[in-house]
């Protein structure tokens, strides 16, 4: 038997020092040294008092080198250099280790910044008890005794969460063993083990550290796939029992309440995740992209969705709500526009304001108000029948995944959250088709404006305050704002959106109808 690593942690050292060195004399140009010293530098044997000033300009250096991009890290935050992390090794990877394997070997690739991936072919078994998964030979002979460790969970670089995912000991095995590890359930197709522990809760995490993930991995199996799950919860199948139906014709386990011994030919024991809530589709073996994926969640909630409808129509009463009433003409030539609406922190304060706004605008809106026990085919229904949705940046945008290409994706990006806001959703939204519209408020538009002064940091700096760690982001610029905007500026926005639902909307039918004619 075989095992086999890959790990890139000391090439990604030597990378970052290579990355300190360039950044040494941004520091200097940064920090704006006196005049003087720079004078001194260049007349050191004038005087003793110049030759203390270069050792001091020195040491400034010394500790720019140390400290300097100690600090430039921490200022991106926990929630950002991950991001930049891995894009770097993206620039710069080569071939995916472990993409071909043979029987009776276990392969762990360990080069990925966000995620590790281990592969185990041959005779395997699950054995809950002691949380491994076994690898058995085909021979009695004694074989050297290997084992891998591996937390299945896409954020690896985050100890403290990772510290909450259980450990699985993926182990060699010798026939002789076998006896004591025999088949409970027999199955003919491989397994890919992950965990639902972690962020699992947060519509974000659900989606970008799991539901995509699980897609890159699994769908190459055409559903003939079984997930085995860690840190089961009843709740997430319910609320993604829709989607992993389309990846699997296989019930789930639940690794740890399950202790039967289950036997596979192949295991995948972690997930594979690109960027944020994307695919890309150089990386897939059958070149699947993110739009592959939003027809998997159109082909998942579709039947919910319909079932939703008639439940409806079956409930809602014919003289209160007659079909000339259900298809008003004026109401269907108007593009549809959804409010996401947020309670608590970064709400918009003038929501009524705003809805009334894009209405005279000629937009038909709806406020969509999800929270957390909102049924996700609900939601889909609602943003995919919809030509545009504005809302506040945070976990809800989403959500723009359940948007057709071709839709208006106006975020509102609050104070200090320009980096995140564009990363987490700007770009992938793109990457999905839609039209993006960020809307940057002014420090007037923000609440925070009537907390601090014009010239606080706070206003009219806010990357200096991001500087200073993730959770001065989190309590000022997260937690502690929301957003009154300004209608008149707004307005241009949901002009332009409306303008070009309009000329995509004509542009469309236009196409038809040439079509119908030839």
């Amino acid at each position: 038997m075989m095992v086999h690593h890959h790990r890139s942690y000391f090439q990604q050292l030597r990378k970052g020092e290579a990355q300190q060195q360039q950044q040494q004399p941004d520091f200097m140009e940064s920090h704006h040294f006196p005049s003087f010293m720079y004078h001194d530098y260049f007349n050191l044997r004038k005087s003793k008092l110049a030759a203390l000033r270069v050792l001091f300009l020195f040491s400034l250096l010394s500790c720019s080198c140390f400290f300097g991009p100690r600090l430039l890290f921490y200022s991106l935050g926990t929630e950002y250099e991950p991001v930049l992390q891995a894009r770097r090794e993206e620039e710069n990877r080569g071939p995916v280790p472990c993409s071909s394997i043979a029987n009776n070997t276990i392969c762990c690739d360990r080069t990925a910044f966000r995620t590790d991936v281990c592969f185990m072919r041959g005779d395997v078994r699950t054995h809950s008890p002691s949380n491994s998964i076994l690898l058995f030979g085909n021979s009695s002979a004694a074989a050297p005794s290997m084992e891998e460790k591996i937390r299945p969970y896409t954020r690896k670089w985050e100890t403290s969460i990772m510290d909450t995912i259980d450990e699985l000991r993926l182990r060699t095995a010798c026939a002789d063993d076998l006896e004591n590890h025999r088949c409970d359930v027999r199955h003919d197709v491989p397994a890919v083990v992950f965990s639902t522990g972690g962020y699992t809760g947060n519509v974000y995490h659900e989606f970008n550290d799991g539901i995509i993930p699980l897609y890159i991995t699994s769908q190459h199996f055409n559903r003939q796939v079984v997930f085995v799950m860690l840190e089961y919860h009843d709740w997430w199948m319910t609320k993604h029992g829709d989607v992993v139906s389309r990846l699997s014709d296989h019930p789930p386990i639940d690794y740890s309440n399950d202790r039967r011994t289950h036997c596979f030919p192949e295991v995948i024991v972690g997930l594979r995740i690109h960027d944020e809530l994307t695919v890309d589709s150089d990386r897939m073996e059958n070149n699947k992209t993110i739009i592959d994926f939003r027809q998997l969640l159109d082909e998942a909630y579709t039947p919910r969705i319909r079932t939703i409808v008639r439940a409806e129509e079956q409930t809602s009463a014919p003289s209160l709500k007659p079909a000339t009433e259900r298809n008003v003409p004026s109401a269907k030539e108007k593009p549809k526009l959804v409010v996401v609406s947020r309670n608590g922190s970064r709400a918009i304060e003038n929501e009524r304001e705003l809805v009334k706004l894009a209405e005279g605008v000629g937009f038909e809106v709806k406020v969509l108000r999800p929270e957390r026990t909102t049924e996700l085919a609900k939601i889909y229904q609602t943003l995919n029948s919809c030509d545009a949705m504005v809302g506040v940046h945070g976990a809800a945008m989403t959500h723009f995944l359940f948007m057709r290409p071709g839709s208006v994706f106006i975020q509102i990006v609050p104070l200090g959250t320009d980096w995140a806001a564009e990363t987490y959703y700007g770009e992938p939204a793109k990457k999905m088709g839609l039209r993006y519209l960020p809307y940057k408020i002014l420090p007037r538009e923000s609440s925070l404006y009537r907390e601090y002064g014009k010239g606080d940091p706070v206003l009219q700096d806010p990357e200096s305050m991001n500087a200073k760690g993730w959770q001065v982001t989190k309590e000022v610029y997260l937690d502690g704002q929301n957003v009154m905007v300004e209608l008149a500026r707004f307005r241009k926005r949901l002009f332009r959106a409306h303008r070009y639902v309009l000329s995509r909307k004509t542009s469309i039918n236009l196409k038809r109808k040439r079509q119908s004619i030839t």
